[in-house]
């Protein structure tokens, strides 16, 4: 298995981009982080690991998860690593190439946060790692070309989210940047549209939060 799909402990936030995620996926190694198990049985997939303190599962949840003889990797619950760090670390550990977060956002702000930025771990530099929600991707990006496929009229959105972004040059948005400054902390880069099915984004320094959402925001 190259692939994992990572069920965090967040809200079921179904929509195209998780079924999309989900149907790209191949023959993927299917994470739980704690309660996230709760996510994966909603899409009816078979669950490989469930992995974390195991304080967001009743006692009869796990004791069911083990009936069906999927392992649980117990932690402490006073833990120095979120319960989908620990995920991420034991995919890392796999040798996974693509991940895709499902259960990544919820009704808690610093966990959200904190999850976006788990994304920025060294060890997954080298991996196509993106958190999916309802319509919307989530990726970080380093200085580099990125090619975004979607449709005419797709959100495309770029937050700095390290500092400033130098030497954007985008094409197929509708409003262009020309080897130009994204500054940390304004919100300038809010709510491009793509104009055709393909968008490209170039950048010389930085990290980009790249949001990608079906449609018009």
């Amino acid at each position: 298995m190259s692939q994992a799909l990572i069920f965090a402990n967040g809200d079921i936030i179904d929509g195209e981009m998780v079924r999309r995620a989900i149907a790209q996926a191949n023959q993927p190694l299917v994470i739980a982080a704690d309660g996230g198990a709760r996510l994966a049985q909603f899409y009816n997939l078979p669950i490989h690991l469930v992995i974390g303190d195991m304080d967001s599962l009743s006692s009869t949840e796990q004791a069911n998860l083990e009936v069906q003889h999927i392992p649980l990797k117990r932690f402490p619950t006073e833990k120095d690593q979120t319960d989908l760090e620990l995920a991420l670390h034991y995919a890392i550990e796999q040798r996974i190439h693509w991940i895709r977060i499902i259960g990544g956002i919820g009704d808690r702000f610093d966990q959200t946060l904190a999850n976006v930025y788990l994304m920025s771990l060294p060890d997954l530099q080298d991996v196509d790692i993106r958190m999916v929600a309802g319509k919307q991707e989530i990726r970080l990006v380093y200085p580099g070309k990125y090619q975004i496929d979607g449709a005419p009229g797709d959100t495309l959105s770029l937050i700095p989210i390290s500092g400033d972004v130098q030497g954007i040059y985008t094409e197929n948005l509708k409003y262009p940047l020309k080897h130009e400054t994204l500054k940390f902390g304004p919100a300038r880069g809010i709510s491009n549209v793509m104009l055709t099915a393909q968008a490209s984004i170039i950048f010389t320094t930085g990290m980009l939060l790249l949001v990608h959402t079906i449609g018009r925001a």
